[in-house]
Parts: C-alpha cells; sequence; structure tokens
C-alpha cells in the first residue's frame, strides 16, 4: 500500500520540478516589416538588386564616348523586413542564460533573394561582470552602441564596418569600462582573393581573426545625457593558396606557405542628449574587404622564381564618418564620411601585378546623405538623399595608389516604411 502511494508522489513531485524548470523557459519574438522605395541616378556597385548600395559605378564609355553606366534606374524591395525571437531559459554555470536567433529574408546572394537567411544565432551566459557570447553575431569593427542610423540598410557601408561573424566573445565590464576580446571565423562576409570571396582564405590560416576593445560610457538620468568613447584592434592573417603552378610548357605544382596579415585600428565617440545624438569613428584598415570597405592585398614580388612562390603586402586606408541627429517623434539627421586608400603597406615589385579585392582602383570616397524620420505609434516613414561621390583612377605607382583620377557621382532618393512589432 505504501507503494502504491510513493509511487504518484514521486511522479508528482517530477512533475512539478519538471513544470517550474519549464517555466523558466521562454520567447519573445520582435522585428519589422520595412519596404524601401529608392531611385539611383546611375547605375552602382551594390548588393540584391541595388538594395545595399556600396558606391557608384566606374564610368564606361561606348564607341562614341558616352557613359554606359549613367542611366538612372530604379527598385521597390521588402526583404529587410526580419523576425528575432529572444530566449530566456534556467541559470547555468552561475549565470543568465539567453539567446537569439534572428531572420530575415535579404539572403546571401542575389540568386536567392526573397529566401529566409540567418543574420544573428548565439548563446550568451552572464555573471556580475562577465559575458560570454558564443554564436553568430556583429563584428566587434561594427560598434553596436556608436553606428551611423541612416535610412539606408548599407548603414554607412563602406565607410562604416559591415559584417556578421560566427565568434566567441568575452566581456569584461565594470559599470563604466568594458573590455572585449574576441575570436571570428568567416561565413556570409569573407575575405577577397584569386578565387573570388571565401572563408577558406581564413580557414587555411588556423587562426581567428582577433579583436580587443575598450570602452568607457557615463550616462546622468538627471540630465538626460549619454556619453561613449572607445577603440579598438584587430589583427587577421589570411592564406591566399596552399600551391603554385608554375606554368606552360611544365605545370609543376609546389606546395607553399604563403599569408597576407592585416592590422586594423578604429577609435569612436557617442555623445546623446536630450535634444540630439552625435557621433563620430576614425579606422584604419589593412585587408577589410571582409567588412565590405575598399580594400584587399596585392602581390608584392615573387619570393621563389623556380616554385612560383610570393609575398604579398595589404591595402591600406583610413576613413572618417560623423552623424548628428535629433531625437524625438520626429528626427532630423545628417551623415557625411570620406575614405582616403593610402596604397599598399609595401612597395610592390611591379604596378601591374596581380590584386585582389573591393573597389582597389577607388582613390577618395565622400559620402553625405541627409534624413528626416517620423514616428507614430509602431509605425516609422523615413526619407533619405544620399549622395557618394567615388575617385576612379587608372594608373597606378608601386604602392598601387590610384591616380588620374576621374570622379563620378551618384544621387539616391529612399524612401523607407516601417512597420515594428
Amino acid at each position: 500500500m505504501k507503494r502504491i502511494v510513493v509511487l504518484p508522489l514521486l511522479l508528482l513531485s517530477n512533475l512539478a520540478i519538471f513544470a517550474q524548470e519549464k517555466s523558466d523557459f521562454g520567447i519573445k519574438f520582435s522585428g519589422f516589416v520595412k519596404s524601401d522605395f529608392f531611385f539611383d541616378s546611375r547605375q552602382t556597385v551594390a548588393a540584391r538588386e541595388g538594395h545595399f548600395l556600396l558606391w557608384p559605378s566606374p564610368e564606361v564609355l561606348d564607341e562614341p564616348g558616352n557613359d554606359i553606366n549613367a542611366k538612372t534606374n530604379f527598385n521597390f524591395l521588402a526583404v529587410q523586413s526580419r523576425l528575432k525571437g529572444t530566449i530566456s531559459g534556467p541559470d547555468a554555470f552561475g549565470a543568465k542564460t539567453s539567446g537569439v536567433i534572428e531572420g530575415d529574408f535579404f539572403a546571401q546572394a542575389n540568386d536567392n533573394i526573397n529566401l529566409l537567411r540567418l543574420r544573428h544565432a548565439f548563446v550568451k551566459l552572464n555573471w556580475t561582470n562577465l559575458e560570454v557570447l558564443a554564436g553568430q553575431y556583429w563584428n566587434p569593427l561594427f560598434i553596436t552602441d556608436c553606428f551611423p542610423g541612416t535610412v539606408s540598410f548599407n548603414t554607412g557601408t563602406p565607410l562604416q564596418s559591415f559584417s556578421r561573424n560566427p565568434q566567441l566573445r568575452i566581456t569584461y565590464n565594470t559599470g563604466s569600462l568594458k573590455l572585449t576580446a574576441a575570436a571570428l571565423s568567416q561565413r556570409d562576409y569573407a575575405s577577397y582573393g584569386e578565387g573570388g570571396a571565401s572563408s577558406g582564405y581564413l580557414r587555411n590560416s588556423a587562426m581567428p581573426d582577433m579583436h580587443m576593445q575598450l570602452q568607457y560610457g557615463s550616462k546622468n538620468d538627471k540630465t538626460g545625457t549619454d556619453f561613449i568613447l572607445g577603440g579598438g584592434i584587430a589583427y587577421k592573417s589570411i592564406v591566399p593558396r596552399l600551391e603554385t603552378n608554375t606554368g606552360f610548357p611544365l605545370y609543376h605544382v609546389y606546395k607553399v606557405d604563403e599569408k597576407v596579415n592585416g592590422i586594423t585600428a578604429i577609435g569612436f565617440s557617442k555623445i546623446t542628449t536630450q535634444p540630439v545624438t552625435i557621433k563620430l569613428e576614425a579606422r584604419y584598415g589593412e585587408n577589410i574587404s571582409d567588412v565590405l570597405a575598399i580594400s584587399g592585398f596585392a602581390v608584392k614580388e615573387v619570393a621563389d622564381p623556380l616554385t612560383g612562390k610570393l609575398n604579398y603586402t595589404p591595402l591600406t586606408s583610413i576613413t572618417f564618418w560623423g552623424e548628428i541627429h535629433t531625437n524625438g517623434t520626429v528626427q532630423f539627421g545628417i551623415f557625411g564620411g570620406f575614405f582616403k586608400n593610402l596604397g599598399t603597406k609595401e612597395a610592390m615589385s611591379d604596378p601591374g601585378n596581380d590584386v585582389y579585392g573591393l573597389g582597389t582602383d577607388i582613390s577618395t570616397l565622400l559620402r553625405i546623405s541627409p534624413r528626416v524620420i517620423v514616428n507614430s505609434g509602431k509605425t516609422r516613414i523615413a526619407f533619405e538623399l544620399e549622395y557618394t561621390s567615388a575617385a576612379y583612377g587608372n594608373d597606378f605607382n608601386l604602392n598601387y595608389i590610384p591616380s588620374n583620377t576621374t570622379k563620378i557621382a551618384n544621387f539616391r532618393a529612399l524612401i523607407g516604411v516601417y512597420y515594428f512589432f
């Protein structure tokens, strides 16, 4: 008789414990529906049928001297719409646990546009001062506390670093100081090389993309002011290839150990007051085409004529951008930035050596984009004008700095309609 009573009690006890644990789990959905309507004054270098604008296409002349790319175009798209699930759960290892999974319909290429893609997917463990993040999230060069609030989905790219990476990130936070260390791989945003964009160049280096960042912040609730100041450094090494081919008529193949090393540094600041917010950032980059920057690397010289082994040198650049906008239901803002191509870190043996990357023939780039945003409840209507001018060169010195340049400009008029949930 006792066994008959005890067994149901044990079963009910286990069910109660399970129900209590299960109640610690939850998921909250959020996101938005967004439609973009845009018009460009010429052809552009862009992703997803012109949606993600980088810079104006270069001048291409026909036989009579007419610029083929001087052709207006437009598009309407809703592929930026997204859904985010924020997951909560019971404590583990003495830490608060959470997770995020987020997708949109932007896809990874024009071939599969409109299809669902993974944006973010990560797990976080939070102790009192320590946070560990494991999964796919923003590249640390994209400062989530200080990035352009443009209507355009490019968020200031290529002046602003733009990439999401699988990573392991550790953050130590004292309240006013935040120290972050991260190790990254590449997936949707990858380095460029002889075979195009690929994560294989970084994977074959057997070393993750390494980041360190320090951020200071202070907040005054009485005055409604917030201040952020920070800086960071990153080191990346890629392997452009594993073998050489000496070419006709011998076609001898040799295993090689070749690398391209690069350092990137950023400094940023954000000041928030009740009426306005001001943001500033400066970036020095070496071989950072993986964050959609005008960058890459070049063949420096032939290191071994017998095997065809090469030495490489990264392309370097410096970028500045700033933004100011009002705060409130109706917001007026303007974003501006400037890029300067500094050429290769080391001189090349021949300016005709192979160069790999994005926009490597652009000497300078300038962007100015004013905007107006109107919020009403969960609905937002935003208008933005974006002027981007790129100076294309057709002559290069031993540091591959473009000269004899031609400035090409594009005007984009953009209307964005959002509904948040």
